[in-house]
């Protein structure tokens, strides 16, 4: 059975970083395509940043751009977000998926999805 589990979300100020995770159990993370989305109360779900299978490249949704790092642990079948220079229009559940990682579909098409992990940036 495949589980993609999320953690590190949590409150933080204005300009504070954190260091979200994205752990998977039935799946070998190297060789799929994992996105991470996010999704505020009220608003529709974007994708935020997309790392390519085996590593081979990585995307970013404009507006994280230089403050957010999509990075991977293959020792530890784990992929990161940190993010950095945290603002309220953050603020969200942050999740992962799981997708093909080579091909057309690389970092467009998800199979696996995560439940989440909240955060929140107030003062």
């Amino acid at each position: 059975q495949v589980q993609l589990v999320e953690s590190g979300g949590g409150l933080v100020q204005p300009g504070g970083s954190l260091r979200l995770s994205c752990s998977a159990s039935g799946l070998e993370l190297y060789y799929y395509s994992i996105g991470w989305f996010r999704q505020a109360p009220g608003r529709e779900r974007e994708r935020i940043a997309c790392i390519e299978g085996a590593d081979r490249g990585a995307n970013y949704l404009d507006s994280v751009k230089g403050r957010f790092t999509i990075s991977r642990d293959n020792t530890k079948n784990t992929v990161f977000l940190q993010i950095n220079s945290l603002r309220p229009e953050d603020t969200a559940n942050y999740y992962c998926a799981a997708g093909p990682g080579f091909g057309t579909q690389t970092c467009q098409e998800y199979d696996y999805w995560g439940q989440g992990t909240q955060v929140t940036v107030s003062s």
